[in-house]
């Protein structure tokens, strides 16, 4: 199955390189570009993108306010991937808190950009686990902290296991051998969390673990 993929830069010379990157490779596709995040819903719409490469900062609509447009509007919104610049951007986080599932640095190499792509679309692993936890572990008990101490009251302890397993940037597969169960079981433990928190991805439950207290830095 081709993956495709929709580029949201207002530099053109940045989508154009990314575009040479993804098209280079045969299971991906880029089916549109975008030089704002206003330009974006009506791409998604039409285009119907898996997974979306979106400049976090844009002179009209940045990436957050079009990420969360995308998943409060649309019933099936396709998987996002914040691009910046710099790694400790409060924007990066807050573009994660809006829904998206990652992100990448302008300066990434083009092996793991199309490595992102496909991680993002599969769904089944955490993209640069260790970046998110440290983003996650600044932001670590916010307003909800309390909520982090009846986590029994959401997940069984299996299920806290599972997302003990998924901060620390475990694929299925590794949860699965650490827990010593079949992988279609995790991929239920993990179904399961996620219905339960209502987080979209696995990078919305380490936010919700440690923002809330589930997960506590060092």
């Amino acid at each position: 199955m081709t993956i495709k993929v929709l580029l949201v830069d207002d530099e053109r010379l940045i989508r154009a390189g990314l575009a040479a990157i993804i098209d280079a490779e045969p299971d991906l596709t880029v089916v549109g570009e975008a030089a704002d995040g206003a330009e974006v819903p009506g791409q998604v719409s039409r285009l119907r993108p898996d997974v979306v490469l979106m400049d976090v900062r844009m002179p009209m609509l940045d990436g957050i306010q079009a990420t969360r447009h995308l998943l409060e509007t649309m019933p099936e919104p396709p998987r996002i991937i914040v691009v910046t610049t710099f790694e400790n951007d409060e924007y990066v986080y807050d573009a994660l808190k809006a829904g998206a599932s990652g992100f990448l640095l302008k300066r990434t190499r083009p092996e793991e950009i199309v490595q992102a792509i496909r991680m993002v679309s599969g769904g089944d692993s955490l993209l640069f686990p260790a970046a998110i936890r440290a983003l996650a572990a600044e932001h670590a008990g916010g307003d909800q902290a309390p909520r982090g101490a009846r986590w029994h009251e959401l997940l069984t302890e299996r299920e806290a296991d599972v997302l003990r397993l998924i901060a620390k940037g475990h694929s299925n597969a590794e949860i699965a051998s650490e827990l010593f169960v079949s992988p279609q079981t995790v991929k239920t433990h993990v179904g399961n969390v996620l219905a339960k928190l209502q987080a979209r991805d696995r990078t919305q439950a380490v936010i919700f673990a440690y923002e809330t207290g589930f997960i506590v830095p060092g």
